[in-house]
């Protein structure tokens, strides 16, 4: 069936829904586990003098939190009996890192959540899962 089960997580409630359901899916079918988190790039400006965070602090901190929710699934694997291989990337699109890292790791599976942390652009644009579902050949399952 699945043998490489990709999780995508932002840490949101619906997020860790996602998580066991790809944690309990991976023990099930015996697949291995991956989590990624995607983080945001710096935001630069024409008046970058003016920023109100330096650079290298706002990667510092979007590091932590990614790898702090990368973290939690690592953790909750673990309790499961599972290994699980973490990741935290950088991109402007969410959905194409996920799709991307998905064809890099060799997943046959994304699990992820019907919607995340992306606020009123979600509904402007689409949410990122939408978009994984529209750009990605491999199979997704949505978790609501």
């Amino acid at each position: 069936m699945y043998r490489n089960i990709l999780v995508p997580t932002d840490g949101s409630d619906i997020t860790a829904k996602a998580v066991q359901t790809a944690i309990t899916l991976a023990k099930t079918v015996g697949a291995r586990l991956s989590v990624i988190s995607v983080k945001e790039p710096f935001p630069y400006s024409a008046i970058s003098e003016m920023q109100p965070v330096p650079p290298q602090e706002f990667y510092d901190a979007q590091e932590r939190i990614a790898s702090t929710r990368v973290k939690a699934v690592v953790d909750a694997a673990t309790a499961a009996g599972l290994q699980c291989a973490a990741h935290t990337v950088e991109a402007l699109h969410p959905w194409e890192a996920i799709t991307d890292h998905a064809k890099t790791q060799g997943c046959d599976l994304i699990v992820m959540a019907s919607h995340g942390r992306r606020g009123v652009s979600a509904l402007l644009l689409g949410s990122e899962t939408q978009k994984v579902l529209t750009h990605c050949a491999i199979p997704v399952l949505v978790i609501k």
